[in-house]
């Protein structure tokens, strides 16, 4: 980069550039004729003695062609040149082969702009190549307050792209590689601010997805809001626990919650069986009532409908309807019992009978002796 190759820090913390002060402003550029001249006297003390004006000159030409060849550079595909006129940005270049004006007038960055970079926060990896070390928790980036005022400790990891790289290499401090602070301190802030605004039951649980999202949306506006250049693909949360001072209390606690929510499982449950099964009963029994109402109305109705009709008749031809009504009266209440009543003004055409069986079941049930006309017993 432009002020870390020389002043090891970025704009953002001072503006510094490549002379020691701002890329635009400042300080006055280097005399090239002083610069021409240094260069000549330098290769008359290289150049043996006795050596002619016209060799001189000749030297000179080819170190100004060399000087002039040196402003060829290549921009790889996944790069994006960056033109620097003493310091200043000046203009992009496409891939390829291409040219600027050699140095000390103007410099080319190329950072690449395809890679995925990395960055994570909260936790510190391995270096590569090393076995003997571990990845390290950094407490003073993953801890956080959450909107409940809990506290919890986030990993979590960055991935972005170049977008812009003049926008880049001017706004974005960067100390080396997984040091670019601007992006970090972005990130660590957008975090803290989503995870102020949720409670820490679903940051441990089950809305990590959203978090991320929001986390992502938010270092998006944050970073366009600096040009820094940037666009972050994604935001992975690696883990979100509570502190390890509490972390067998919160388990505990989550225990408890575990056993209160299948409680009330099961008590929701047999509510829902119960329930629907009094309510059944309630209707069955009120659909009985409503039939019986419905009954007894009917036949009152009918009784009365009954009486009215019998009335009616009554007014008609009330000797006969007394009659009527004394016979069905009669037949009602003589109806079940087992008597023959015969009418002997009813003339002939009914013949006595004698109860044979009837006669047989009392002779022989015991009883004194008959005499008979003897006086024999």
């Amino acid at each position: 980069m432009p002020w870390n190759n020389h002043n090891g820090g970025g704009r953002p913390g001072g503006g510094r550039g490549p002379w020691g002060s701002g890329p635009s402003g400042g300080g006055s550029p280097p005399d090239l004729e002083e610069l021409l001249k240094r260069s000549q006297e330098k290769l008359r003390q290289a150049l043996p003695r006795g050596f002619g004006g016209g060799g001189a000159a000749v030297l000179g030409l080819i170190a100004v062609v060399i000087w002039l060849f040196s402003g060829v550079y290549v921009v790889n595909p996944d790069e994006q040149g960056v033109v620097l006129r003493f310091g200043q940005f000046v203009s992009r270049t496409t891939p390829g082969i291409n040219y600027h004006i050699p140095w000390p007038i103007e410099t080319v960055e190329t950072p690449q702009v395809t890679r995925e970079n990395q960055l994570n926060i909260g936790y510190s990896l391995p270096r590569p190549g090393n076995n003997t070390e571990r990845m390290n928790d950094v407490p003073e980036e993953s801890l956080m307050l959450t909107g409940d005022e809990n506290i919890v400790d986030i990993n979590f990891t960055v991935f972005w792209v170049i977008k812009d790289a003049g926008a880049f290499l001017f706004n974005v401090q960067n100390l080396g590689v997984g040091q670019d602070l601007t992006i970090k301190a972005v990130a660590e802030s957008a975090m803290r601010e989503v995870v102020g605004r949720n409670q820490i039951e679903p940051i441990l649980t089950a809305n990590r997805e959203p978090i991320q999202e929001e986390v992502r949306a938010l270092m998006q506006r944050i970073l366009d809001s600096y040009n820094a250049g940037v666009t972050v693909t994604r935001v992975q949360m690696q883990k979100a626990d509570p502190p390890a001072q509490v972390l067998e209390a919160y388990r505990d606690v989550q225990a408890a919650r575990t056993d209160q929510d299948r409680m009330r499982n099961e008590a929701e449950a047999y509510a829902n069986k119960v329930v629907p099964e009094a309510r059944g009963g309630a209707a069955r029994i009120i659909q009985q009532a409503e039939g019986y109402k419905q009954q007894v109305t009917a036949q009152a109705q009918g009784e009365a409908q009954r009486f009215i009709s019998v009335y009616d008749q009554y007014k008609k031809a009330p000797d006969v309807t007394r009659r009527r009504i004394y016979l069905e009266t009669m037949q009602d209440v003589l109806g079940n019992m087992n008597k023959v009543i015969v009418d002997n003004k009813g003339g002939q055409g009914v013949v006595p009978y004698l109860p044979l069986p009837e006669l047989r079941q009392q002779n022989n049930r015991p009883g004194p002796p008959v005499a008979d006309a003897g006086g024999r017993r």
